[in-house]
């Protein structure tokens, strides 16, 4: 009885040294990150943990963290993670014997051995085991899979968390921003209204034509139709960042003005740290340590599965004088043949899903790298920029004033006033969107470093 059964062993043994053999992940999938980068960075510091609070409103800290606890895709994040928890829990049990209790009963009615009727009840309460050794570390790859589906799941959360914490940091800077160009359209609009006050009064009299008038009253009619579409974009602004934050839409309080803000120094990080710190990066080693696995659960198809089995319990009848206790131990070895080449297509179905694993990890970097640069392009040249639209500022503001007086002394004619006043509101509302731009770009920029180090 042992030789045919040692021999079945050896036979299925023999079986897997057909099984393929595992193919390494793409040699072009990794990235090396470069020793520096590309634009300067000057004078930086440390990411804190809470990094929202270094701009120095407590209004836009309460909104942060408000949508960190309610945002909806938080919430999917987070249940996302406690269902890759779930898979996990499940794959271990394949590493554990399944364990059952059973009876089973009845009444019969037969012919005895004398020829006669006899009728009889019965019943069999048994305990149940079984247990599949993982000889080839088929059910171990299944927990690895979990295991790294799972860490996958966490970093991707907290890659959501961050997403949300910067889109709601850009989103209130947004918001002061249009607040502030608010102000200045009614602060011009102010302005010409007294101009249109002076030009009516002076055709009234007789000293000017109707001309000025009705350059003047045209301008104001210009400033005065975008305060409304303003004020709308206000009010969806407030209602976009009302939503991150987990509320309905409505009204959002303000902690002060964009010009109150502290602009913090940059985020002090290094290429080679970037892998480490983005949570989306670390999604993507972790989708493909899973991918590896079910690599490796997919080849172990191929192998031989043993399974072991035992039963014990009593046998109950009315035809028994005592019950009769009864039992079975046995084993199984059941190894694949031929299976129409599915196993070899869920191999290389696997292989492709771990390929594609590598490639996105590829890309995320890549993207990662490509966003950090981005941004401190873009912070690096707007303190030119904002020192140059300063001066303009300040030339405009004046060549407005002898404008201004010459119109009024009979020197020139309106439309001079005209031109000064649309110049100086073009450079203060870039002035405005240039602050704004350099506050969302650190707040990119936080996002794009991956926040504080993990």
């Amino acid at each position: 009885m042992r030789k045919p059964f040692a021999l079945l062993i050896v036979s299925a043994l023999a079986l897997t040294a057909c099984a393929p053999s595992l193919t390494e992940a793409p040699v072009g999938a990794g990235v090396t990150p470069p020793l520096e980068w590309r634009s300067p960075q000057g004078a930086t510091a440390p990411v804190e943990a809470r990094w929202w609070e270094s701009f120095g409103d407590p209004q836009l800290v309460r909104l942060v963290d408000q949508a960190r606890r309610n945002n909806a895709d938080v919430r999917i994040a987070a249940a996302r993670v406690e269902e890759a928890r779930a898979t996990e829990q499940a794959s271990r049990g394949y590493l554990l014997p399944s364990l059952g209790a059973a009876v089973e009963g009845g009444a019969q009615q037969e012919v005895s051995a004398f020829g006669r009727a006899q009728s009889s009840l019965a019943a069999q309460p048994a305990f149940r085991a079984s247990y599949e050794v993982d000889l080839f570390g088929k059910n171990a790859a299944r927990v690895d899979a979990a295991e790294a589906g799972v860490a996958a799941s966490s970093a991707a959360s907290e890659a959501a968390v961050l997403a949300v914490s910067a889109a709601t940091a850009s989103g209130y800077i947004t918001l002061l921003a249009l607040d502030a160009r608010l102000a200045v359209l009614e602060d011009t609009l102010a302005a010409r209204e007294e101009a249109l006050k002076f030009a009516r009064d002076r055709a009234e009299v007789g000293y000017t034509s109707q001309l000025p008038l009705r350059q003047a009253e045209a301008e104001y009619r210009a400033t005065a139709q975008q305060v409304p579409q303003l004020k709308a974009q206000i009010a969806r602004q407030e209602n976009a960042l009302s939503v991150l934050t987990g509320d309905l839409p409505g009204a959002i309080e303000r902690g002060g003005t964009i010009d109150e803000l502290v602009v913090p120094a940059p985020p002090a990080t290094l290429p080679s740290e970037l892998l480490r710190q983005r949570p989306d990066i670390a999604a993507a080693e972790y989708r493909i340590a899973a991918a590896d696995a079910k690599m490796r659960m997919a080849r172990a198809d191929f192998m031989p599965s043993l399974n072991l089995g035992a039963s014990a319990g009593v046998a109950l009848s009315d035809l028994l004088a005592d019950p009769i206790g009864v039992w079975s131990l046995g084993g199984s070895i059941l190894a694949p043949i031929f299976q129409g080449g599915r196993l070899q297509a869920q191999l290389d179905g696997a292989t492709a899903q771990r390929d594609q694993a590598a490639w996105a990890y590829r890309s995320t970097v890549l993207d990662a790298f490509r966003e950090v640069e981005d941004r401190m392009a873009v912070l690096a040249n707007l303190g030119d920029q904002e020192t140059d639209l300063e001066a303009q500022q300040a030339a405009v503001a004046d060549a407005l004033r002898h404008a201004r007086n010459r119109y009024r002394a009979g020197y020139s004619p309106y439309i001079e006033q005209v031109d000064a006043q649309r110049a100086l509101l073009g450079v203060e509302l870039s002035l405005v969107q240039i602050k704004a731009d350099e506050l969302t770009s650190l707040v990119g920029l936080y996002q794009a470093v991956g926040g504080a180090p993990r």
